[in-house]
């Protein structure tokens, strides 16, 4: 269970992630913009209402970016994530990319091990 303080803790860290994707899509950085996009995913997944937001944002950048493959992985993942979160089975790790499969655990960073588990507190 996740405090108010630790859903807190997890807006702001998700809040610093866009922030970086921002600027990175700013400067035309691709790669780094979807780094963030990711690692906001990661952040996002213990909160249904915030990881469909990364979700949203993967999507709007999919299609600002003209990935098609990327825009359908993205509204398929925002069909699934409700019923994963449902179901207890959000794999912990996952980057929410569409090349990779939706219900695969993925290493998370350590860095971000240790956000999640300070907002587990």
């Amino acid at each position: 269970m996740i405090s108010d303080n630790g859903r807190s803790k997890l807006h702001h860290a998700v809040g610093d992630e866009r922030a970086r994707h921002r600027a990175a899509a700013a400067m035309g950085d691709t790669g780094a913009a979807w780094r963030a996009l990711e690692r906001a995913h990661i952040l996002s997944q213990p909160l249904l209402g915030l990881h469909m937001g990364v979700h949203g944002s993967m999507l709007h950048y999919a299609l600002r970016t003209l990935d098609p493959v990327e825009a359908i992985g993205q509204l398929v993942r925002l069909l699934l994530a409700p019923v994963g979160a449902l179901a207890g089975r959000i794999p912990a790790g996952n980057t929410g990319r569409a090349r990779v499969n939706a219900f695969a655990p993925m290493p998370v960073p350590d860095d971000l091990r240790a956000i999640i588990e300070r907002s587990s507190r």
